[in-house]
């Protein structure tokens, strides 16, 4: 059931890992990049509630969530293909579009598709080996150009052209992620809505289910929103800011008009169902959010300048066509190889933790070994050293793809499934959007153009994240 996640996790690592070695390679100056990263979130935002809709409405011979498994693979094969040949910036970036929003779709309903199979005491257990799978996947990706490398492929090449040994990882990847989740969509059933409907835990407990709404969105919520975007956009321009923070004022008023035409065309349909949704989520998930909020922030952060931290304070290089540059980039390749390493060994221990410790403190202890982890990276001079700093990462990684979904599904229907795992995704994109957005700007404003200072301010954001944790109602027992 969790096998295809570890090919998701292959197309998500090489991603991660090597996306802005690529970017920088093809002349992306380096506060550019948050930009350039920015299709991955908002791919995530457009795509996954749709597909969380759509899959809890799909039934055929084949299931309701293994079809999307398939052709978000075979998309995501393709654009694996792409990437690393890409000859010019913005294919590469217009490329990432495609390998993002196709990876969603076929990860999106892997989540809900635990949240089917098992019932809630299980779950912990089966998103924690979904973690598990993630890591072991993770792992083999994120070493692939550093084993190349050692085998004697080329780690440079001529200026603007992407090493061979990040060109072999992306083909390695493409067919790995394709077999494994065919392996899954092959050799798993589903439950029809019929039986879903039937079993015991088929709806919430009564604490925990959403309230009605009254009637469409309020006007006032509408023309709110839709100024407090306009607003921070005239700010923006009256300061003369950083053209990236429009992103944030974007994202205001686009929800105001998404309230708006829910308001205005009659229902039913998609749009009004994705927002009556969001606007009646469960009090567990608005608690979440802002753990997830606080969570996601540091995982971009570090996802964006890994590369550039390590590579110039631990290497002497900020020049990506040099070779102690692409030494740094492929140790960072190690790095995270490593940390999802640790994510796989933590997947194991997180049932022992969480009988013990309860749901919430659980991830309270790995959102701060995470946040340990991050700060330690500054203060570490061996770059060898740096690997213990990723057993921290490593199980903060393994807890946040676990622990939330385990809290989020015991209060959901089953049902809806599918849906509000693609709205609980907003809070995952959200501080995606807002880390490509700011983070560039806080770079050359407040942190003295150095990324590892980002890497610092990751490390307390998981600190706040753990802190907010302590917010979300203990339902389960033990939590």
């Amino acid at each position: 059931m969790c096998f295809g996640f570890m090919g998701i996790q292959f197309g998500f690592a090489l991603q991660n890992a090597n996306a802005s070695r690529i970017f920088e390679t093809l002349g992306a100056p380096m506060d550019a990049v948050p930009g350039l990263w920015i299709a991955a979130p908002l791919t995530g935002l457009l795509v996954q509630p749709v597909i969380g809709y759509l899959s809890d409405r799909t039934w055929t011979r084949w299931g309701r969530r293994r079809p999307y498994f398939m052709f978000g693979a075979v998309f995501t094969t393709l654009a694996l293909l792409v990437m690393p040949n890409s000859p010019t910036l913005w294919i590469a970036a217009g490329t990432l579009w495609v390998l993002d929003a196709s990876i969603n779709v076929s990860m999106e309903p892997f989540r809900a598709f635990v949240g089917d199979k098992l019932a809630p005491r299980q779950r912990p257990t089966g998103y924690a080996m979904q973690s598990f799978f993630i890591g072991v996947g993770a792992i083999v990706a994120s070493f692939l150009p550093f084993i190349l490398a050692h085998f004697g492929v080329a780690n440079t090449a001529a200026p603007g052209e992407v090493p061979p040994t990040v060109r072999y990882a992306f083909y390695f990847g493409a067919a790995v992620l394709l077999s494994a989740i065919a392996w899954t969509v092959f050799s798993t059933r589903e439950y029809s809505p019929a039986e879903l409907a039937a079993f015991d835990d088929a709806e919430p407990p009564v604490a925990q289910q959403s309230a009605p709404v009254s009637g469409p969105p309020p006007l006032q919520s509408v023309v709110g929103w839709i100024t407090v975007g306009v607003l921070l956009a005239a700010a923006i321009a009256w300061q003369n800011g950083d053209k990236m923070l429009y992103v944030l004022a974007g994202l205001c008023a686009a929800y105001g008009v998404l309230l708006g035409v829910a308001r205005v065309v009659p229902g039913p349909h998609m749009l009004d169902t994705i927002v009556d949704d969001l606007r009646t989520m469960p009090s567990t998930m608005r608690r979440l959010a802002w753990v997830q909020f606080f969570s996601w922030f540091a995982l971009f952060a570090m996802w964006i300048y890994t590369t550039a931290a390590v590579a110039g304070t631990h290497f002497g290089s900020t020049d990506p066509a040099s070779a102690a540059y692409n030494e740094g980039a492929n140790w960072v390749g190690v790095l995270f190889g490593a940390y999802n390493g640790f994510a796989a060994l933590a997947a194991l221990l997180i049932p022992l933790m969480v009988r013990a410790l309860g749901l919430r403190w659980s991830h309270l202890v790995n959102l701060w070994l995470g946040g340990l982890g991050l700060i330690s990276l500054m203060f570490i001079k061996d770059p060898t050293w740096l690997l213990l700093s990723m057993v921290g990462v490593g199980f903060a990684w393994a807890s946040i793809l676990s622990l939330p979904y385990a809290l989020l599904s015991d209060s959901v229907p089953a049902a809806k499934m599918g849906i509000y795992m693609g709205l609980f995704n907003f809070f995952i994109v959200i501080p995606q959007l807002v880390a490509a957005s700011a983070l560039g700007f806080a770079l050359r404003a407040w942190l003295g153009g150095n990324p590892m200072h980002v890497l610092v301010l990751g490390g307390v954001s998981l600190f706040v994240a753990g802190l907010c944790v302590l917010r979300v109602p203990a339902h389960q027992e033990g939590a």
